[in-house]
């Protein structure tokens, strides 16, 4: 007797569809989408899909009707709702387009709420594209199986953030410099600080001194090193994360 196939199959192509689903619903896909599962995965009448559209979840459908360029879904159900996103924010300078591609991506990945562009005294990739970053923060969402999607703002500018930052937010800031000192320890700043938080990395070659004494004079911000070694701006921003998810986020079991 063979064994019953496991549902939902895990080897079913998955998409992001900016569209509210709901099970019954039929979807018609034309584009990209529909090229992609009619040209490159060569997708046939019947054939399982997961749709994932940021809002109520993830859903299995199948394929009821193909086109030459466009193909319908049909609904079956949802198989999950949409995740609890951890309460973090990355505020960090644009840097080189592909280096600053790969932290949005990355930080989709590892859970961010919201991606926030800074643009500082140093920033040097101020040429956003948010359309782009928004197709690489999809991307990696479908292939590690996220339903939520971080927001993205457009490039602000620090004095900007900080005159507004919220008052029950803390704002831990990469700061190369204390790591001499003995301080800034990160574990201790997140056992202190407990909360709505957000993660601010500057660009390559650090902040100023001006935007330094800036920032730590926001009640809200904590400085913190991220150890001995000077590390690169996209280094910074996933090893920052990867701390709080660590400590603060939802890495670790209830």
């Amino acid at each position: 007797m063979p064994a019953t196939p496991a549902y939902p199959p895990h080897s079913a192509p998955r998409l992001f569809v900016d569209t509210e689903l709901g099970e019954g619903a039929e979807i018609r896909l034309d584009g990209s989408h529909a090229h992609y599962l009619l040209k490159v995965m060569r997708i046939k009448q019947g054939d399982p899909v997961k749709l994932f559209d940021d809002r109520t979840g993830e859903y299995l459908a199948r394929v009821s009707a193909l086109g030459k360029r466009d193909l319908m879904l049909s609904i079956d159900g949802r198989t999950r709702d949409r995740e609890n996103v951890p309460d973090l924010w990355l505020c960090t300078a644009p840097i080189k387009k592909d280096r600053f591609n790969w932290i949005v991506e990355k930080a989709t990945e590892l859970g961010v709420a919201k991606i926030m562009p800074v643009q500082t005294e140093r920033t040097q990739g101020q040429g956003l594209k948010p359309e782009k970053l928004r197709a690489h923060m999809i991307e990696a969402a479908e292939q590690c199986e996220r339903t939520a999607l971080p927001s993205l703002d457009p490039l602000t500018r620090l004095t900007a953030l900080l005159d507004q930052w919220p008052a029950d937010r803390h704002l831990f800031f990469a700061d190369e410099r204390i790591h001499a000192t003995g301080e800034g320890s990160f574990r201790k700043a997140l056992v202190a600080h407990a909360g709505p938080a957000a993660i601010l990395i500057g660009p390559e070659g650090g902040f100023s001194d001006a935007e330094n004494e800036r920032i730590r004079a926001l009640p809200q911000s904590v400085a913190v090193s991220l150890g001995p070694r000077i590390l690169r701006a996209d280094t910074a921003a996933i090893a920052a994360i990867s701390l709080w998810m660590a400590g603060r986020g939802d890495w670790n079991p209830a």
